[in-house]
């Protein structure tokens, strides 16, 4: 989520900063221009025009309230069976439920590998040791850590893993060193390690070992988007780093395995979370700044990292306060802020949760909220909270205020020689995606036939229609210079809350009924907007000279054109942060992608279309608008025809590509275990398929 805005300079913390990193315009730049669109290179022939008309956008939170209205539901379905517990054995039933939910999200977990650690540097100062270490959590994946190891203490200590948030400098951010080292003078093991993209771990990096995407949350959304395309989520990738952390701790002699706890803020807040529902080894867990409920987040339009979007989440009806309910009834504190931008009402309303669960469970003093007075960050408040809960816990000290701390430079905490592991050419995340993707193709083979529809509605969720949609007729609007004399629009209801808005060029008004007598029509699903294409895609006056006596419609799925959401502050739908994204995750949380969902708006409409008439639909799809063409082409009888320009040449190329520039909307997770799209276009050969201008994995022509 959002960096902390009280951290060092080195870790980009404001808003605008974040801006900057993730290469998007600050408020009040035009949208469109993060991705290439055919109609937007200029014409250097022809003389400069008036300004060109803003696209029509008339249902701008349409998707907005369909998302808030899904998960209020899943969360009402919650408060339900939360309130039916009345026992105990009710709430220990609850327990193994959710953990075996959590699971459905993050595993099957791969099989622990030799972590090859070694201390390549220790820094003495006079309560404990630093020692540099550098871990494997998978085979050639190196993760670069800090362990604060108190002196002169006898026996074994209790031990902490501390989880980072979205610091670009990661372990060495200074809230961070703070914990650790008032960790250590208090008499804990501490083990605090860099996330992917942080500190040491760049995984995408130049000749110079400067990175290529950006760092932190512009780094996890560009690995963790391309790894859904071959069933991975970058979340548990995030946790297993932490399981892996852990396990290592518990190599160390100094450590008691009864006495391990986990704390972290922001992304470390998350990992914090996620790491207390998925090992049950922790005996005491402090997320800061983060716990809080999916509605919450949803509802005030705050966007979420890949990471923090667990697969089917929602779908299985978890939230937050069910990742910490796994390790119920042992000891956690919820740590927030009076004035972060986390909804303070939610963490609220997960304690709440949590404090009934225990008090079922026989613990009711086991589970805490503490709300420290500053904005969003680990403050020293919170860091207090969390030694006086861990203290309680484990008895090994009675200091209820932080120690005397010197913040070292990054570089004397540097595991490596020069800060980077890229130095020494390791396997990255990248490799693991592309390796997956090989063997994948591989195992799978061509497919077809029933098996391809079969694996498209698998995939892409594609619920059966009962029947033909409703549809309204919106007023004519004059003026936007369409190519006829008349466009009648119709918002058709593929589903409740939602229209998939539909134009018919003609040369009648036609305002009472979509039009009778032709059996065939084009459908044209828009890229980003049917009113702006109409007037600007060469594409549409092509198939209009082509096919005279055919009708022609254009239309705009959920998310695009009419409905493009204005939500997540102003013009960020095309942001890789943005709003695209941002309901692309929930729709993954949800368990119904993003592509599937608007696969199913085209089907819709054919279906409406067939019933008036249209025995024979030519589909034409481009760019994002190919996508959920192709699909739907698949599986509507009705298509006998299908025109693709600017479509992906393939899924397998995009997971190869380190380099991609396709939204996380294209890319539904898992495909690569079922089909490519190659396959799709195979199948489509039957309907007489054309292919124009094919976009490689940089969303962009394959000649360039």
């Amino acid at each position: 989520m959002r960096t902390m805005q009280t951290q060092n300079s080195t870790m980009g913390g404001s808003r605008r900063t974040w801006f900057k990193q993730l290469g998007l315009a600050t408020a009040g730049a035009a949208v469109g221009s993060a991705l290439p669109s055919a109609a937007a290179v200029p014409d250097k022939k022809k003389p400069a025009t008036a300004e060109p008309l803003a696209s029509l956008n008339r249902f701008p939170h349409m998707v907005q309230e369909y998302f808030v209205a899904r998960v209020r539901e899943i969360e009402a379905l919650g408060q339900q069976r939360r309130a039916a517990l009345r026992s105990k054995r009710d709430a220990l039933a609850y327990v193994r439920t959710v953990r075996e939910n959590i699971q459905q999200c993050f595993g099957p977990w791969p099989q622990k590998s030799p972590l090859n650690a070694r201390v390549t540097g220790r820094v003495e100062r006079d309560a404990y040791t630093i020692e540099k270490v550098i871990f494997e959590s998978r085979p050639g994946l190196p993760v670069t850590a800090n362990l604060y190891v108190p002196r002169g203490r006898k026996g074994r200590l209790p031990g902490v893993v501390g989880t980072c948030g979205h610091s670009v400098n990661g372990k060495a951010a200074e809230p961070y060193q703070s914990f650790a080292q008032g960790l250590a003078r208090m008499g804990y093991v501490t083990l605090i390690y860099d996330p992917f993209g942080q500190g040491e771990r760049i995984q995408y990096t130049d000749e110079k070992l400067k990175p290529r995407h950006g760092t932190s949350v512009a780094e996890h959304l560009h690995a963790g988007n391309q790894q859904y395309l071959v069933g991975e989520f970058f979340g548990a990738w995030r946790a297993w780093d932490g399981i892996r952390a852990l396990d290592y701790l518990l190599t160390r002699p100094e450590v008691d395995p009864a006495l391990v706890g986990v704390t972290g803020n922001s992304g470390g807040g998350t990992l914090t979370t996620w790491l207390a529902g998925v090992d049950q080894r922790w005996c005491m867990a402090a997320p800061s700044c983060f716990v809080t409920t999916f509605r919450r987040n949803l509802e005030n339009e705050l966007p979420a990292d890949t990471e923090q979007c667990p697969p089917r989440a929602l779908a299985l009806s978890l939230d937050h306060a069910d990742f910490l309910a796994a390790l119920a009834p042992k000891p956690v504190i919820l740590l927030t802020q009076d004035k972060d931008y986390f909804d303070l009402r939610g963490g609220q309303e997960a304690f709440a949760r949590l404090q009934r669960l225990y008090e079922l469970l026989g613990a009711p003093g086991n589970v805490a909220l503490f709300t420290g007075p500053r904005e969003h960050g680990y403050s020293q408040e919170n860091r207090e909270a969390m030694y006086r809960w861990f203290n309680r816990v484990t008895k090994i000290s009675d200091a209820q205020t932080e120690p005397a701390l010197t913040i070292e430079k990054d570089e004397t905490l540097w595991c490596t020689p020069h800060g980077q592991v890229g130095e020494f050419r390791p396997r990255t995340i990248h490799t693991f995606t592309q390796e997956k993707a090989q063997a994948l193709a591989a195992q799978r083979g061509e497919v077809g036939g029933r098996a391809l529809r079969r694996a498209l509605q698998d995939v892409l969720k594609i619920p059966d229609r009962s029947g033909p949609p409703d549809y309204r007729i919106l007023r004519p609007l004059a003026g936007r210079k369409h190519p006829a004399k008349h466009t009648a629009c119709y918002a058709v209801e593929t589903e409740p809350g939602i229209l998939a808005l539909l134009y018919l060029l003609s040369s009648e008004s036609l305002v009472s009924r979509p039009p009778r007598g032709r059996s065939r029509a084009i459908l044209y699903v828009a890229h980003q907007s049917a009113d702006a294409e109409l007037r600007e895609e060469p594409l549409v006056a092509d198939l209009l000279k082509a096919e005279p006596q055919s009708a022609f419609y254009a239309c705009d799925v959920r998310g695009i054109g009419e409905s493009q959401p204005d939500t997540c502050g102003r013009n960020q739908f095309l942001a890789p942060y943005g709003s695209d994204f941002f309901y692309s995750a929930h729709a993954i949380m949800l368990g119904r992608p993003y592509l599937g969902q608007r696969t199913f708006d085209v089907v819709s409409v054919c279906e409406l279309l067939f019933t008036c008439g249209h025995t024979e639909i030519h589909l034409v799809g481009r760019g994002w608008g190919a996508l959920p063409a192709t699909c739907a082409a698949l599986l509507s009888d009705a298509v006998a025809q299908v025109t693709l320009k600017n479509a992906p040449t393939s899924y397998h190329a995009i997971a190869m590509s380190d380099d991609y520039k396709w939204p996380l909307a294209a890319l539904p997770p898992g495909v690569l275990e079922k089909f490519d799209l190659p396959d799709c276009y195979r199948a489509l050969a039957a309907k007489k398929l054309t292919q124009l201008e094919p976009w490689g994995p940089w969303a962009a022509p394959i000649s360039a």
